[in-house]
């Protein structure tokens, strides 16, 4: 075989092999596409089934929002009818309670000025205080005058007794340099920015109270703190994460109002509704003739005790 015969045979030979080898890289085309594909399909599907649990969550977000609003009205509702019962009560019974308290406190000294035993007279006693409980004069004014009308300082000073001055904080040498660290450090007028700008002005109040409060170990821990930085930034919650936060605080505040209502309930106003819901003058009333006997009664015990 010539030398150019050769050649033709290997130009044959190529031109056979290029059309198999266009028809293989499509082939291998597709084989590196599909994973990707597969891959995209699962992630659509994990999305899908994200956002349908995100529309399961608001919707019992939502019944749940409209649960408690319900519940508030309900518990609002009763609060304003206790306390407008409250109120009915104190100023339809309450002179007749008072009324009952005199005559008891009359009927006890009446008492204890016919026998003139102490059981008696203090009994009597008791009884009067819970007519008119007047407090002392020191514990209205919290120790700031004594029942002579003096305040401590006045008080020491007619005794000829030394007058104690307020004791001065004086920081220590630590606990000055500590400060003026922090100051150079944390001052506001350092950052560029107003968020940051904000931090190391809260954080310079907290340095400025401890130092004026000469708190060496507050310093320390303030100072502690800077070195450690501020506090990374927080993951932002997804929107499922909201929703199941949402509900939980849902779920919190029904049980708050439930207490409230509770105590509502138990209190004695509102036992005295629960007794005629329907109808609670009527309960007033029932009341109040029940404590005209009473005084009544009292009367003329009284009138008995001081012929």
């Amino acid at each position: 075989m010539t030398n150019r015969e050769a050649q033709q045979q290997a130009q044959r030979a190529v031109s056979e092999a290029e059309p198999q080898e266009e028809s293989q890289a499509p082939a291998e085309a597709q084989s590196e596409q599909a994973p990707s594909e597969e891959a995209r399909s699962e992630e659509e599907a994990r999305a899908e089934e994200e956002a349908r649990a995100a529309e399961r969550l608001e919707r019992a977000v939502r019944a749940a929002e409209q649960a408690l609003i319900e519940f508030e009205i309900a518990v609002e509702t009763f609060r304003v009818e206790v306390e407008n019962f409250s109120r009915l009560h104190h100023q339809r019974l309450g002179p007749m309670y008072s009324r009952l308290d005199e005559l008891d406190a009359l009927i006890a000294e009446a008492v204890a000025a016919r026998t003139g035993d102490p059981e008696d007279q203090r009994r009597a006693r008791e009884a009067r205080g819970l007519v008119q409980p007047m407090p002392g004069v020191e514990e209205l004014f919290h120790g700031w005058i004594d029942s002579d009308g003096l305040s401590p300082e006045a008080s020491a000073m007619l005794t000829e007794q030394p007058v104690q001055p307020p004791p001065r904080v004086r920081p220590s040498e630590e606990a000055r340099r500590i400060y003026r660290d922090l100051a150079r450090k944390a001052h506001p007028d350092l950052a560029e920015e107003e968020a940051e700008r904000e931090r190391r002005g809260e954080f310079i109040v907290r340095v400025n109270a401890a130092y004026a409060a000469g708190d060496e170990a507050a310093l320390r821990k303030l100072a502690e703190e800077w070195e450690a930085g501020p506090p990374p930034p927080e993951r932002r919650a997804s929107r499922s994460e909201e929703l199941y936060a949402r509900l939980e605080w849902l779920a919190e505040r029904k049980e708050m109002l439930a207490e409230v209502a509770s105590e509502l309930e138990s209190s004695a106003i509102g036992a005295m509704i629960k007794m005629a819901p329907e109808d609670p003058d009527r309960l007033l009333d029932e009341i109040a003739e029940q404590l005209l006997a009473q005084v009544s009664e009292k009367e003329a015990r009284l009138a008995e005790l001081v012929r």
